[in-house]
């Protein structure tokens, strides 16, 4: 899922694409220690898939959870559109797809309470649960995974999809996206408790990616019943949670979902804070406003103190992310490999980790974040080398700094990234921004912007996420214009790769060409430090920050 504009430590930060940064967002946590790298998702077997235990009725100590969300409302709550992680962080608690991902990041049985695998890796057999309903009671059924696939896939929607990314290995889901089909053809429904989903080649990470968002259902009925998007102000979702009020760009209130078919959420609601009256989230959290806050940089010195009783209540946890700096491999000047191996070599990672981030996040040297499988600990660290900089673009076909054609970044770095080159090559780059996020979106997706500050967040723990999603030639999330046959041709192979050994070697391959190749500057990795009341219970955290509010509550 990618964030640009700036990093975020946020409390719920969930896995795709541009929020503009602000510290009261709450969407990341962690907690204390180095996360444990998540289990490898099983490889396809024609074993059932664990069946969902009987759902006790107990609705905990209630309560009224309180966060701040951020500057403005989530960008959207469909789940078929978001592409950012505050939306994609309130979707979770209104809808539910096939599978969800655990508190260790292992995939568990969601909608689906069980599934088949056939023997050829191609086919998913899901069967659903027979007590899975909407918020109103109406039980779901096979047909409204179906529809929500094919809905997700309806190039009508948008003109750019997030399926394309998320449901593309199900066989069809292409031909539908680029309008040659009506259904997808490797989606079925033989009765109402079975999907049966055909993919195009065996992938490991499969029931990984049904996980995300994307892939959630929705009512039909609530859909086509207002084609204006209003059914989303009240969304007949599956998820622990509906929407009890909802004023915009102020508050948004969620009570328990007394129908959803896991265990009840333990709290009575969520009340999130929008706008000013989320601003100063530390001072809100300080005052008892709030019960769970990020910490920002410039804060965490303070906060971890021994000596200030708030450092009892700070947790922290790496996440599995990675900001950067694109590079337009299409434009110039980044068309040409050598300025951008020198642009790679301006920023002093290793400073700005320590300096700038006040450890809130570790220098990056590859695109893979530790923790993530598949992670190479072998990569060099990359020392800023101004003097080889310049050379390389002595060698670019430009010849020198003073012939290089004029210069925009924008988001997240780009001011610092302007400064450096300034002072140090003398190089001009103008620092610009878009006054409306969908404009940069836009842009970002018909690479129109020579260098752009962004971050990908993990939406399921696989190399796959990270470096096909980003970088394969054609790829939705590919913003930099890089398609490299050869890189290709190892993302390839390695998605289809059953021996996992053999699979993270072809990761590695590629990754160590794509840095060589330099269409992005990997900057950091972030760590999330988050301040969480002594009576708040039962909040999951984990690398891809909180997935689930349904497990928390409140012992005052």
């Amino acid at each position: 899922m990618q964030n640009a504009e700036c990093r975020m430590h946020n409390v719920a930060r969930s896995s795709s694409l541009y929020v503009v940064c602000a510290l009261c967002i709450l969407l990341l946590v962690g907690c204390a220690g180095n996360p444990p790298a998540p289990t490898p998702m099983v490889a396809p077997t024609p074993v059932p898939a664990p069946a969902l235990a009987p759902t006790p009725v107990s609705l905990g100590n209630g309560g009224t959870l309180i966060m701040a969300l951020g500057a403005r409302d989530p960008s959207t709550l469909d789940p078929a559109l978001a592409i950012d992680v505050t939306s994609a962080f309130i979707i979770r608690q209104l809808f539910s797809g096939l599978t969800r991902l655990d508190s260790k990041l292992e995939v568990q049985p969601d909608l689906a309470e069980s599934w088949q695998v056939s023997p050829d890796g191609l086919t998913y057999t899901f069967t659903l649960g027979k007590s899975i309903h909407f918020a109103d009671g109406r039980r779901i059924t096979s047909a409204d995974v179906v529809y929500s696939f094919e809905r997700a896939s309806d190039p009508k929607l948008a003109t750019s999809l997030p399926a394309s990314t998320y449901l593309g290995d199900i066989v069809g889901v292409r031909e539908r996206l680029a309008g040659k089909a009506d259904h997808i053809a490797g989606l079925s429904a033989p009765d109402d408790l079975t999907v049966v989903i055909r993919i195009d080649s065996v992938k490991s990470y499969f029931l990984a990616k049904l996980s995300h968002v994307t892939s959630f259902v929705v009512d039909r009925r609530a859909v086509e019943a207002d084609a204006t998007g209003h059914w989303l102000e009240h969304p007949n979702g599956s998820g622990p949670f509906e929407i009890e009020q909802w004023q915009h760009n102020q508050l948004l209130v969620l009570k328990r979902n007394l129908n959803f078919y896991r265990e009840l959420p333990k709290l009575d609601r969520v009340r999130f804070l929008i706008g000013a009256a989320a601003s100063n989230a530390m001072v809100l959290y300080e005052q008892g406003d709030i019960d769970v806050t990020d910490v920002p940089s410039t804060d965490l010195a303070r906060v971890q103190d021994t000596g200030n009783a708030l450092s009892k209540e700070l947790l922290h946890m790496p996440q599995l992310s990675t900001f950067y700096l694109g590079l337009n491999v299409t434009m110039p000047p980044f068309d040409d490999l050598k300025v951008r191996q020198a642009f790679a070599l301006l920023i002093d990672r290793a400073k700005l980790a320590k300096v700038s981030l006040n450890g809130t996040g570790d220098a990056a040297w590859g695109i893979l974040p530790p923790g993530m499988p598949g992670y190479d600990p072998q990569l060099p660290p990359v020392q800023a080398d101004i003097a080889k900089a310049k050379a390389l673009i002595a060698e670019s076909r430009y010849g020198a700094v003073d012939k290089l054609p004029p210069i925009a970044a924008y988001g997240s770095w780009a001011g610092t990234l302007s400064k450096v080159a300034n002072e140090e090559l003398g190089i001009v780059i103008e620092v610009r921004s878009y006054e409306k996020e969908g404009n940069f979106q836009s842009a970002l997706v018909q690479k129109q912007i020579q260098i752009y500050g962004s971050g990908w967040i993990a939406d399921y723990p696989d190399p796959e996420n990270f470096l096909d999603v980003l970088f394969h030639g054609g790829s939705g999330e590919n913003h930099t214009g890089y398609d490299n046959a050869q890189v290709n041709d190892l993302l390839n192979r390695a998605a289809v790769e059953k021996d996992e050994t053999q699979r993270f070697a072809l990761y590695h391959q590629a990754e160590q060409q794509i840095l060589t190749d330099a269409p992005v500057i990997p900057l950091y990795h972030d760590i999330a430090y988050t301040l969480v009341k002594p009576y708040v219970h039962g909040l999951v955290m984990t690398p891809m920050g909180i997935l689930d509010l349904s497990t928390v509550e409140l012992a005052r």
